[in-house]
């Protein structure tokens, strides 16, 4: 009887460890029984009918990838891979049957549709229009897998174009292309900053000019009006005549003069007069300008 017990006892054991199973997050249990199908489980614990019933696959309900490498020829006799990548998952639990019965190798199906559109597409195109039209080709490749796909049970998410490589050669004499414009677009560059620089110190160069004339000039103001009140002041304390006094002022500021070349080391030889005569001779040609300038204004 205690033998019977035990016995009865293990298989129940047995039986209980072969019905209970678990289904992970984010996928669905197809169970089956006797080989027809019975149902879909959900993630969490579930029980089965030993050897009746079977589990016959797990299809996960996440997004999946799919890469695919197409080689293909652009209108302009290039030949080019094109990496295709497809995000799709299973259309939830309703569409798990679909996506397990219908296709043997949904993958492999895939690929095919792909290869289809890729290859009708891009022939059609330049090389140049296959990189700058990247986002057309993905979207032709969403539009063509988008309705198949819902048939057997699966949504597309989004179909990308992540990798356009032309041969070897063509890449070489694409990237000698690109490093040409380049240097062209630096070497004007460069000119045009030397071109700047030039202006810029040209400018700087007329502005010292401009300034150092006002300040040579503010100099020379200020010079003949203190020359100006010294003459007054002297005629009036001497009583001597304005003309005589700028004489004597002339000839104070030409010694003056030849005293500070004389103090120069570098000054070669210089010819100039310094008797009282000449003095006076370069006043006279002085007072000559002021009065033609004077009769000029005075005319205009």
């Amino acid at each position: 009887m205690v033998i019977a017990l035990s016995v009865i006892g293990g298989l129940i054991v047995v039986f209980a460890i072969f019905s209970i199973y678990t289904v992970k997050q984010q996928t669905f249990a197809v169970i089956e029984r006797f080989g027809r199908f019975s149902r879909v489980t959900a993630p969490g614990l579930h029980f089965r009918i030993p050897i009746v019933e079977t589990i016959s696959g797990r299809v996960s309900i996440r997004v999946n990838e799919l890469n695919v490498k197409i080689r293909t020829k652009t209108n302009d006799n290039v030949f080019v891979d094109l990496l295709i990548a497809v995000q799709y998952l299973v259309d939830g639990k309703d569409r798990v049957w679909d996506a397990f019965y219908k296709l043997t190798n949904p993958q492999q199906q895939m690929e095919s549709w792909i290869f289809d559109t890729v290859r009708a597409k891009v022939p059609r195109m330049i090389l140049d229009d296959v990189f700058e039209k990247k986002e057309e080709i993905a979207t032709d490749v969403e539009e063509s897998l988008t309705e198949r796909l819902q048939y057997y049970g699966y949504s597309l998410v989004r179909a990308l174009v992540n990798d356009i490589q032309p041969d070897a050669g063509v890449a070489d004499a694409m990237n000698q292309i690109n490093r040409q414009q380049r240097l062209r677009v630096a070497a004007e560059h460069e000119g045009e900053a030397k071109k700047i620089i030039v202006v810029k110190a040209a400018e700087a160069d007329a502005e010292s000019k401009r300034l150092s004339g006002e300040g040579i000039a503010d100099q020379r103001t200020a010079i003949v009006e203190g020359l100006r009140e010294s003459v007054s002041k002297t005629s009036k304390t001497l009583g001597v005549e304005a003309a005589s006094v700028m004489t004597l002022v002339l000839m104070t500021q030409y010694y003056d003069m030849l005293t500070e070349v004389g103090k120069n080391s570098k000054t070669n030889t210089i010819m100039l007069p310094h008797t009282p005569g000449a003095v006076g001779s370069i006043q006279e040609q002085i007072i000559s300008s002021l009065e033609a300038s004077k009769k000029a204004g005075i005319e205009e």
